[in-house]
């Protein structure tokens, strides 16, 4: 049997497009997946290219992986980096066996054969593909729900590497969903650039549904009892999508709701079409229905143009909704966007400074999200093996928690007391 390594980079679309990929290799000949470079007969890097960071980490991987490789392996590029790339990435790493698209996964078979082959068409159409049956944990799947991105926020490459939005059908998904559970998996999360804005647009001639009609679909899965979610939009948390993440029972109480700036003149600026307003209220209307929900973030420092006063804004809303989880970055100039090419680009070390105070009033307030957790009682959904005698899983509002148990505890969901708690995680006692 030949033996795969792939490296996956970034997000959770990554991650299912790489489960894809193997899904896909083991429709025409069985790979076992390795660890060890030295010892694959076929090394994958799913990149991403949303910060200037990892596509720098990408060539120096090459080179390692150049190094390492046993004679005949092959080396294929893929993801977004490799839409963006394409054959630039040949030219400066010759090594590389093949370079494949974000777009066009269900296509590695035909170019793992192919020296040299580059297939990065950003128009490629996947949303009505059946991709065989991948999980890396039998427990929960991960299920995609749209492919692309209609958004054209000036700071992001994503609709340049792949390309417009396209829902999936929703009998597609929910059939993948239904096999996901009949293999063992209580929890699903829907992917997509944009989740609830699903249903703007389908390839083909399919029955309209948005989000909240995908969302009450699917929780009429027998067998499934948890859903999540990554990432909605707040342009699109209506009322009613709220309304039903709040009311129905088997939507997890977390979600994530990307603010980039709470600056309304750099959300315009951003082309985010919200306004710091709007974002409050939506987050206020989820911490009325749902108290104990968990609300999570993105937030870009430094962006051009950003003043004390903007930043002040971001501050002030950091205050307001204290976010339970933060993923906050420097503004990264990257290709095929507008905001690269603005004026007034932030010094680094201005930049530099407000994301490190940001950052440190976030852990204090995570600080104490995760110490009033001390005695609490949650339900947790086990689904991994941890060392010394240790089951992991996650709370209905997204925590990670620890508790002794062993395999017998994977694939049920338990009530929890928390007897210990981190930053990172919390640990407790099954009762």
């Amino acid at each position: 049997m030949k033996k795969l390594f792939i490296e996956t980079l970034g997000c959770a679309m990554n991650t299912r497009d790489s489960e894809h990929m193997i899904a896909e290799l083991n429709r025409k000949e069985p790979y076992e997946l390795t660890s060890d470079v030295a010892e694959a007969d076929l090394i994958l890097i799913n990149t991403c290219s949303v910060r200037e960071k990892p596509v720098a980490k990408l060539f120096s991987e090459i080179g390692v992986f150049r190094k390492r490789k046993k004679d005949g392996a092959k080396i294929g590029v893929c993801g977004c980096t490799a839409s963006h790339l394409g054959k630039e990435i040949i030219k400066r790493a010759p090594e590389v066996d093949f370079v494949l698209g974000a777009r066009n996964v269900s296509k590695i078979n035909e170019v793992v054969e192919k020296k040299h082959a580059v297939e990065v068409s950003i128009e490629n159409d996947e949303s009505s593909y059946e991709f065989d049956t991948y999980r890396t944990n039998p427990f929960r799947a991960m299920v995609n729900i749209s492919i692309g991105c209609d958004k054209q926020c000036s700071f992001c490459i994503v609709p340049a590497t792949r390309g417009e939005e396209i829902s999936i059908p929703a009998s597609l998904i929910i059939r993948e969903i239904e096999k996901a559970v009949a293999t063992g998996a209580k929890e699903v999360m829907l992917l997509g650039q944009n989740v609830n804005n699903y249903g703007r647009r389908f390839s083909g001639e399919e029955e309209k549904c948005d989000f909240t009609g995908l969302l009450r679909r699917i929780s009429a899965v027998e067998g499934l009892e948890r859903i999540r979610f990554a990432s909605p939009h707040p342009l699109h948390m209506d009322d009613e999508f709220l309304e039903e993440f709040a009311a129905n029972p088997k939507i997890c109480k977390q979600i994530h709701v990307p603010l980039q700036s709470g600056s309304t003149s750099l959300l315009k600026s951003m082309k985010r079409g919200y306004t710091k307003e709007w974002f409050l209220n939506r987050c206020e209307k989820i911490r009325t229905l749902v108290p104990e929900a968990t609300i999570s973030t993105d937030i870009i420092v430094g962006f051009p143009g950003e003043s004390d006063e903007d930043f002040e804004d971001t501050m002030d809303v950091l205050e307001q909704v204290r976010f339970e989880q933060m993923f906050s970055f420097i503004y990264s100039p990257r290709p095929h966007t507008a905001a690269a090419e603005y004026e007034d680009q932030i010094p680094k070390e201005i930049a530099s400074a407000r994301l490190e105070r940001l950052q440190k009033r976030q852990t204090e307030i995570l600080d104490e999200v995760m110490e009033s957790q001390l005695g609490r009682v949650h339900m947790v959904y086990f689904d991994e093996l941890k060392p010394e005698g240790k089951v992991a899983g996650r709370s209905d509002d997204g925590k990670l928690v620890y508790a002794m148990g062993s395999e017998e505890l994977l694939g049920q969901v338990l009530p929890v007391e928390i007897t210990k708690v981190s930053r990172s995680l919390l640990e407790g006692r099954v009762v």
